[in-house]
C-alpha cells in the first residue's frame, strides 16, 4: 500500500498542520505503509507535474492551513492542476483524507471544499480531521488529541486495506453533466509537455539569469555602472561575532542585490566572511538587500526574518537558530 501526503502550508516550524501529519506518518510507517510527503511550498515550479505522482497511490493525504481564509493558494494550484492534467480514471480509485487545521476561523469550511473538490475530481474522499489550534504546544502535549491522530490514520488504513465503497455523491453526478473540462488546443502528451516546461525551475533561473546579464551589458554600454561593494555588511558581522565553543557551521547568504554571495565560515573562536561561493555550506539564507540590513541593524534577528516569510532558508533550521547566537546584532559593539 502506498499513501502521498500532500501539504499544501507555508512550512512555518509552529504550523500545527505540519505536526498532525507527521503523526500520522508514524502511524501508517508502522503498519508497513509506504509514505511519500510532498511540500507543495517547496514544489511550488513543479506543482502541475505532481498529478503524475497520484498514478501510484492508493490513497493521499491533502493537509492544509487555514491561517486567514480558505484552504490556500498551493493546495488551490494542486487541485487546479488534477483537474487539468490529472488522470481522473486513475483518480477515481484513489481514497483522500482531508486534514485541515486552522489558527483563525474556517477549518471545517476548509474540510468541506477539500472533500468536494475531491468528489468533482471522480475520487473517494474519507473521513478526516479538523481542529482549531492556537498553540502547537497544546497539541503535543495532549495525550487525547494525539489518540485522535492515531485512530484517524488506523481508520485510513483500514477504508483502503478493505477497499471500502463509497455512495455516489451528487458532486460527481455534476461532474459528469455539466462540469466538463474545457478543451484545450493541444494533444494530451503536448500539454503534460507544456506543464512540465513551465514549471523547469532550470529553466526559468536560466531567464533570469540571462536578463540579469543583459540588464548589466546595457548598464555598462550606458556607463552607469557602478563597481559592486565587496565589503558591505562585512566589518559589521566581524564586530558582533559571539564565539560558541564548539560550534562550527558555513552559511551562505544569497543578497538578491548582490552578484555573489556572502558566505560566513564559523568554526569554534574563528570566523572568516566573505563575498564569493566557495566554502562549506550547512544552511542557505536568501533575502533582499533590505532585510539583510535589518538585521546587520539589529532590528530584527534571522529567525524572526524566515517566520515572518522575508527569509528563504535551506538546511537545519537548528543550525540557523544558532546564527543568532553567534552573531548578536543590536547590543553594540561585542568585539574590540
Amino acid at each position: 500500500m502506498k499513501i502521498n501526503i500532500y501539504y499544501g502550508g507555508r512550512g512555518l516550524m509552529d504550523d500545527p498542520t505540519l505536526f498532525v501529519l507527521n503523526k500520522m506518518k508514524e502511524v501508517l510507517e508502522e503498519l508497513r505503509v509506504t509514505v511519500e510527503v510532498f511540500h507543495l511550498y517547496e514544489l511550488k515550479n513543479s506543482i502541475p507535474t505532481l498529478p503524475q505522482t497520484l498514478k501510484s497511490a492508493d490513497g493521499v493525504i491533502l493537509g492544509t492551513t487555514v491561517e486567514w481564509y480558505g484552504i490556500g493558494g498551493y493546495m488551490q494550484q494542486f487541485l487546479d492542476a488534477c483537474w487539468l492534467y490529472g488522470d481522473k480514471e486513475r483518480i477515481s480509485e484513489v481514497y483522500m483524507c482531508p486534514i485541515v487545521m486552522s489558527t483563525t476561523y474556517g477549518e471545517q469550511d476548509a474540510k468541506l471544499d477539500l472533500a468536494t473538490a475531491w468528489e468533482i475530481l471522480g475520487g473517494r474522499p474519507c473521513s478526516g480531521l479538523c481542529g482549531y489550534i492556537a498553540d502547537t504546544a497544546l497539541l503535543e502535549e495532549n495525550e487525547d488529541y494525539i489518540r485522535i491522530i492515531e485512530k484517524n490514520a488506523e481508520n485510513l488504513y483500514r477504508t483502503i486495506n478493505q477497499k471500502m465503497p463509497c455512495l455516489p455523491a451528487s458532486n460527481q453526478a455534476v461532474k459528469q453533466k455539466v462540469a466538463i473540462t474545457k478543451n484545450i488546443n493541444f494533444t494530451p502528451q503536448e500539454s503534460e509537455q507544456l506543464s512540465q516546461y513551465v514549471s523547469d525551475d532550470t529553466y526559468v533561473q536560466r531567464q533570469k539569469a540571462d536578463i540579469q546579464e543583459l540588464a548589466s551589458l546595457f548598464r555598462d554600454m550606458m556607463g552607469t555602472s557602478e563597481k559592486e561593494d565587496t565589503t558591505e555588511f562585512i566589518s559589521e558581522i566581524q564586530e558582533h561575532f559571539v564565539p560558541q565553543p564548539g560550534f562550527s557551521a558555513g552559511f551562505k547568504v544569497v543578497i538578491e542585490e548582490k552578484k555573489k554571495p556572502l558566505m560566513i565560515d564559523v568554526n569554534g573562536a574563528s570566523l572568516n566572511c566573505a563575498y564569493g561561493d566557495k566554502g562549506r555550506v550547512d544552511v542557505e539564507i536568501q533575502l533582499d538587500r533590505a532585510s539583510f540590513a535589518d538585521i546587520v541593524a539589529g532590528r530584527t534577528s534571522f529567525q524572526t526574518s524566515f517566520m515572518a516569510g522575508d527569509m528563504k532558508m535551506k538546511g537545519d533550521f537548528k543550525v540557523l537558530r544558532a546564527l543568532d547566537q553567534v552573531l548578536v546584532f543590536g547590543s553594540g559593539t561585542v568585539n574590540g
